[in-house]
């Protein structure tokens, strides 16, 4: 927004208590409506994530930070680091969320020098399926012997796929073999690839300001962020809350996806922005 555009809110408080009297009840109550798989989400910058951490750690037991690379290096700063990442904390009541795998895009050097074998299908990368020294399996059924070619495979610390798996993937052709000595390998074909299952690094989605979205409220987030989150831990039919909507692009997201969702903001300026959005959604669905 303009620098003298008025819309929005005062975010500045005059302490920590005030701040926190603040986000604590919202907590409490997204804690109280969530159910026992789902996910609760605080975004914050990485300057002011402490108290949100201590308020969602005193509500819930599993926490674990997703940090938000939102624009790339600042070259304006020069009495200070530039500040380029977000925090997310992301919040459960029980380690058995609901999780759906999300992929981040290939990084160029990887995808560059990774896909350098080749078969009748294509170029490949290759994937581990044995667990290397500084792992090993608890599963007694992972430690079993294969034989290929008159050679005996029987990795030390077990394999990370079932027998099953591994024939299947071995009558199918996805399984590298070395000439000489060596570890079996999951074959990663470039073209099926549907990038890399994202870490807790996201540096592949950037700021409203950096893209081509059109800023209509002063904290609105890019809708490719608010897709990653509810993807990855909801399915289709599932509710989405946003107790602090803002610009309403979290129900922008949901509705795409197929959830249903419930937007709540306190500032008539925010409600007005996520109508039109939504309302222009409907039109075009």
């Amino acid at each position: 927004m303009s620098p003298d555009n008025d819309m929005g809110f005062g975010d500045k408080f005059d302490s920590d208590v005030d701040y926190e009297s603040l986000i604590e009840p919202v907590v409490a109550e997204c804690h109280r409506l969530l159910k026992p798989d789902g996910s609760f989400f605080f975004h914050i910058s990485a300057a002011e994530m402490l108290i949100p951490h201590k308020v969602c750690s005193k509500y819930f037991p599993h926490i674990q930070p997703i940090f938000w690379q939102r624009s790339r290096s600042k070259n304006n700063v020069k009495k200070k680091l530039g500040s380029v990442v977000d925090v997310i904390f992301w919040c459960s009541k029980s380690k058995k969320r609901k999780y759906n795998l999300v992929y981040q895009k290939l990084d160029e050097y990887y995808a560059a020098n990774s896909y350098k074998n080749e078969d009748d299908r294509g170029f490949y990368a290759l994937g581990h399926i044995v667990y290397s020294k500084t792992q090993k399996s608890k599963d007694e059924s992972r430690y079993y012997e294969v034989e290929l070619d008159g050679r005996v495979f029987n990795p030390q610390n077990g394999w990370r796929v079932s027998q099953k798996d591994l024939n299947s993937l071995l009558e199918d052709g996805r399984v590298h073999i070395p000439q000489k000595r060596g570890n079996l390998y999951r074959k990663i074909y470039k073209h099926e690839s549907k990038g890399k299952p994202a870490t807790n690094l996201w540096d592949d989605i950037h700021s409203i300001a950096m893209g081509v979205e059109e800023r209509k409220y002063p904290t609105q987030k890019p809708v490719a962020l608010l897709e990653r989150i509810i993807q990855m831990s909801s399915d289709i039919g599932d509710g989405v809350l946003d107790p602090m909507a803002g610009s309403g692009t979290t129900g922008d997201a949901a509705l795409k996806l197929n959830r249903s969702v419930v937007l709540i903001d306190r500032n008539p300026d925010a409600i007005e922005v996520m109508k039109k959005k939504i309302n222009s959604l409907k039109e075009i669905s």
